[in-house]
């Protein structure tokens, strides 16, 4: 009997036993997919990987009570549902979960029928479907009930269990939601999907000695008869399922109340409390400017931010209930260095940027996270510049996009807004290019606009689709279209046709259809180079898709360069301009005149485009004379992009790497942190890799280059925490360089402040900029290394742990490195929320990389279970490992052993991120390997 015939059996016996059954139609999904299966044998009645739309979650009432004996958890969910099609089926997500019972309530919350409802699973789509034995007709109102139960989850996603120590030793447990992108469903069956917005009044059942927190604040408490009591919080706005959060623990917090009335709390575990009170002025300070910013209210009446012992990602923002990692959020003066102050700082800005641009609007699918990520990412900028000018946050802009151009100048990127379906492809999406390259166009998309233009406008969009939902070209017809009176009750936030006209084509006079160029940025992947050309006081300009691993006379150029085309907001400046001059580029070539004969020309003013560029012979040539002869003629931001950009183009094979290095010569008399930062992490890099390869001439001719070259700048930093933000980056970065390439005045200071600190047993403070540098000089000993990670197991402050476990990984015994993963694998003594980044230091040591990439390839089905596919830490595992590799015997391993697990990286993208590195690490070996093993010659005779 066919499929198709089975379900109409099952349908015509459940129409017979339960009258008014209203079948499927031939054309329904029931009966066009019938070979989906459910858990019981019988036909699913939905095959597609999306939810059906007509059913529409209102209200969910829940109830959660976690056992944190027997670390399980059991709920109910009555959910208020709009029928928009009349169906007998409710078909909503669920996964990990028994679903104890289940039934359909009419409008009086009556039973529809008096017998338990048939409930069929499928887990390949985390879906169940509930059969009502009654016609759900449309326009009427029901409520689901469900019952459920299921085991805390044992990793980072759902509703999981965490722990910590106190400090009498004494293992404490709480259990804690994350449920972004897709895992609500592992807490209670929901319609887990962003476009479902709906109320949630939630209700949590807890000992005496814990509290409960969700998103709102707590209406009342009720004790129950058996000892507990039942926490019954107020009911939310409209939201997404993967932004609702539950958390029942033991914690401290420290509160304020910010001008406008909203209650924000920092809770920790007790004994860190005293490390909280820096992310309280934080918040406070920054969702004041976020509510002026936005000149919208933070709509709910309380935010808590919440550090949490295990925690696999960033921090995440659940509105009104902030989770972070500790690191993320807990600052202890005494160990924290102005680096860990500035982290802490930027992502509470992150978070609290999504309660409005991800909270209060929502992308309509994930194909457009970048809407929530890349706009979160780019006012951690904008808030912190504004809140804590100290912390020279800009600084830091470079590196964001520096990060984004390093993955699209690879075939392996995607476009920022692209498909993706299933969980695995979803989780994908939260990468370098939402989160970095979508920051980087909305920068060049302000300097375009200007400031005032690209805030109104995004006030424009946020409040035209609040507490709804949004998709890419929204967000630009805000910026620029006209509005009518039905969007604003007041004008305020929208330009008249003039008043858009003007703005929008302000930036070089020319007709702009801004919502046409932004989607060459959003809708593509990749990142354009203009290349320039001088004759006389014209610029033929040309713009080309940028590939580090394929050159023009690889057959696959012409197919890769195919259809590519950027509308590009060119800025330049030359030697004799005294504003920046502005073209928009809109086709394959251009020609730009000049007023008169100019020394020099430099295009992407302070680097606020988002676009590689590549000069001709006597371009490059008179910007390497500018650099040398008075480097200040253009900002720090110019300098650093020129640097960046040479070398960019030496991995594409586009300049000599004999070139690059003779810019970076001026680096002598650089004063600013960030160029020459720039520069020397170059000189770094090279190093790293060429170690690993057993080329002991060239290895020790750029060591000796690099310790000769900058050893001014490295003789002049201090042991100390003295000094701007900026000095402070500089020594911590210096001195841990200076000490790994064995700089011995470096490591005598690093030893001598070892051994004080030692000899103290530890209870003197160190410095904490170079502390990390004196912890890995002191564990390349064997004693050393044994007191460190005994420290590592008693330290309190997650800032000290981090420092201590880096410095763990840096030893060159492999015995030592593997113990350390298998230590990381176990996750007692370290946590299992530290395994991607310690798998990631030790395959950076050239005593570890294969030590680790081994290491991984043995436990891969036990990191996936603990990560999750697709999810960062996985990511970060594959890329972090295989980046080192730069031979074709080690890219045959790495595609090998991708082939053997064929049926789960087919839905990577990250597996062709990583081959793609190491062919372009291989390619830039061959390209310039002897030509730096010549220059490092004639520089050191």
């Amino acid at each position: 009997m066919s499929s198709s015939s089975i379900l109409f059996l099952l349908l015509t016996v459940i129409a017979l036993t339960f009258p008014g059954v209203c079948l499927p139609s031939e054309s329904s999904s029931a009966a066009e997919n019938i070979h989906v299966v459910a858990t019981n044998g019988l036909p699913f009645p939905w095959s597609k990987l999306r939810l059906p739309n007509y059913i529409i979650p209102i209200h969910y009432h829940l109830l959660i009570h976690p056992n944190l004996t027997t670390m399980r958890f059991n709920g109910s969910v009555k959910i208020e549902i709009d029928v928009k099609n009349n169906t007998n089926w409710v078909v909503l997500h669920s996964k990990n979960l028994e679903i104890t019972a289940a039934t359909v309530l009419d409008e009086s919350e009556a039973h529809l029928f008096d017998k338990a409802l048939p409930v069929l699973e499928y887990p390949p789509h985390e879906q169940i479907a509930i059969f009502s034995p009654k016609i759900l007709t449309s326009g009427e109102k029901y409520f689901l009930y469900l019952e459920f139960s299921a085991a805390l989850s044992d990793g980072f996603f759902g509703f999981y269990k965490s722990s910590y120590r106190t400090k009498d030793g004494e293992t404490r447990v709480l259990a804690s939601t994350h449920f972004e992108p897709t895992s609500a469903r592992m807490a209670f069956p929901c319609f887990d999907e962003p476009i479902f917005k709906a109320n949630y009044s939630v209700r949590i059942r807890r000992g005496p000695s814990h509290i409960a927190l969700s998103n709102m604040p707590v209406e009342h408490t009720v004790e129950l008869e058996d000892g507990l009591f039942e926490d019954r919080f107020e009911a939310s706005v409209q939201m997404s399922t993967y932004l609702v959060a539950f958390i029942v623990c033991d914690f401290k917090s420290v509160s304020r109340r910010t001008v406008t009335g909203v209650d924000v709390s920092i809770y920790a575990v007790p004994h860190k409390w005293h490390q909280t009170h820096y992310a309280l002025e934080a918040a406070v300070k920054l969702l004041e400017f976020y509510e002026t910013y936005f000149n919208i209210y933070y709509p709910l009446p309380k935010l808590d931010l919440i550090a949490i012992p295990d925690f696999q990602s960033g921090a995440m923002e659940n509105w009104g209930l902030t989770t972070y990692r500790e690191t993320s959020l807990l600052y202890d003066p005494d160990v924290s260095s102005t680096s860990d102050k500035l982290w802490v700082t930027m992502v509470i800005g992150h978070e609290l940027a999504h309660q409005w641009f991800g909270n209060l609007v929502t992308m309509d699918w994930w194909n457009d996270i970048w809407l929530n990520e890349g706009f979160a990412r780019y006012m951690e900028f904008v808030s912190v510049e504004a809140t804590y000018p100290q912390l020279k946050v800009e600084d830091y802009l470079l590196d964001t996009c520096f990060a984004a151009i390093g993955r699209d100048s690879l075939n392996s990127s995607r476009a920022i807004s692209c498909s993706a379906e299933n969980p695995t492809q979803i989780k994908e999406m939260f990468d370098t290019v939402s989160y970095d390259k979508g920051a980087c166009i909305l920068h060049m998309l302000r300097h375009f606009l200007t400031d005032d233009v690209f805030q109104s406008g995004i006030v424009r969009y946020l409040r035209k689709f609040r507490y709804r939902n949004a998709k890419n070209e929204d967000l630009w017809d805000s910026l620029v279209n006209t509005c009518s009176e039905e969007d604003f009750t007041s004008g305020e936030y929208c330009y008249s046709s003039t008043q858009a006209t003007k703005n929008s084509y302000r930036f070089a006079g020319e007709h702009i259809d801004l919502k046409k160029m932004m989607h060459t940025w959003t809708l593509q992947k990749g990142i354009p180079l203009v290349t320039v050309k001088r004759k006389g006081t014209k610029l033929y300009i040309e713009q080309e898709r940028f590939l580090k691993t394929v050159q023009p006379s690889d057959p696959l150029w012409q197919t890769m360069q195919t259809g590519f085309l950027w509308h590009i907001p060119l800025t330049y400046k030359t030697s004799h301009s005294h504003t920046e001059m502005r073209h928009i580029l809109q086709t394959k070539s251009d020609v730009l005149v000049l007023d008169g004969d100019v020394d020099w020309v430099k295009f992407n003013t302070d680097m606020n485009g988002y676009y590689m560029i590549d000069y001709d012979a006597e371009g490059w040539s008179a910007l390497i004379e500018l650099l040398r002869v008075n480097h200040s003629a253009v900002s720090f931001k110019d300098r650093a992009n020129l640097i960046h950009n040479a070398f960019q183009l030496v991995t594409a094979g586009r300049l000599p790497l004999d070139r690059a290095l003779d810019l970076i010569t001026y680096l002598k008399t650089e004063t600013h942190n960030v160029p020459l930062l720039q520069g020397i992490g170059y000189l770094e890099s090279f190093y790293k890799m060429i170690e690993k390869r057993n080329m002991p001439d060239v290895t020790q001719h750029l060591k000796t280059y690099i310790l000769q070259y900058f050893r001014d700048v490295i003789d002049k930093q201090t042991w100390s925490n003295e000094g701007t933000v900026s000095d402070r980056r500089l020594r911590s970065e210096l001195l841990s360089l200076a000490c790994d390439l064995g700089y011995a005045p470096c490591l005598e200071k690093a030893k001598h402040f070892y051994h004080t600190w030692v000899k103290s047993n530890s209870t003197i403070s160190l410095p904490s900029d170079v502390t990390e540098t004196i912890y890995m000089v002191g564990a390349q000993d064997d004693s050393g290394w044994h007191y460190l990670l005994e420290k590592y197991g008693v330290s309190m402050s997650e800032a000290e742990k981090c420092k201590i476990l880096s410095a763990l990984a840096s030893t060159r015994d492999s015995n030592k490195l593997l113990r350390l993963l298998e230590l990381g694998m176990e996750g007692s003594v370290i946590r299992a929320q530290d395994l991607s980044t310690l798998i990631y230091t030790v395959a950076r040591n050239p005593a570890g990389h294969f030590l680790a990439w081994n290491f991984v390839k043995k436990n891969w089905n036990k990191l996936v279970e603990k990560f999750q596919l697709g999810s960062f830490s996985m990511r970060n595992i594959i890329i972090g490992t295989t980046g080192q590799f730069s031979s074709k015997e080690e890219l045959v391993n790495i595609k090998e052993f991708f082939e053997s697990i064929r049926d789960q990286t087919s839905q990577l993208r990250v597996t062709q991120v990583a081959v793609e590195n190491v062919e372009k690490n291989i390619l830039w070996l061959e390209r310039n390997l002897e030509t730096l093993r010549t220059w490092l010659q004639q520089r050191l005779n």
